[in-house]
């Protein structure tokens, strides 16, 4: 009988949170967890403020960051096109605007247009 009210008195101070003080380790490692999700929290904002590219259709990534040197070309490369043929229609719509692409030319290298922040690049199969 003292058993069975010992462990039951056990178990009302663990579920009450009256169990021992946490040493100085996991002190630390609680700290450490926290200062790791604030670094993450501030990524995730700098990383929202930072201008991007968007991507629709057969690619793998709808986000590329944007930089002054990307050009069509090299966001398709960094969104990674999933299609196993090549694409039928890239199409880039910039301010309510819409630019065909042509492919043709594209993949040739002779037309690589650069890209703008905020510009959505469609790519259909």
């Amino acid at each position: 009988m003292k058993t069975i009210l010992f462990l039951l008195a056990g178990a009302v101070l663990v579920m009450t949170g009256c169990a021992s003080k946490p040493d100085a380790a996991a002190k630390l490692r609680e700290h450490e967890a926290f200062l790791k999700g604030q670094q993450q929290a501030l990524g995730a904002m700098q990383q929202a403020q930072q201008p991007v590219v968007w991507f629709r259709g057969l690619i793998r990534n709808s986000r590329v960051p944007w930089t002054e040197e990307l050009t069509l070309a090299r966001a398709l490369l960094a969104a990674e096109y999933t299609g196993t043929l090549d694409p039928i229609s890239i199409r880039v719509i910039r301010q309510g605007q819409t630019y065909a692409i042509d492919i043709k030319a594209l993949l040739r290298g002779q037309d690589d247009p650069p890209l703008e922040p905020g510009d959505i690049v469609e790519v259909l199969r």
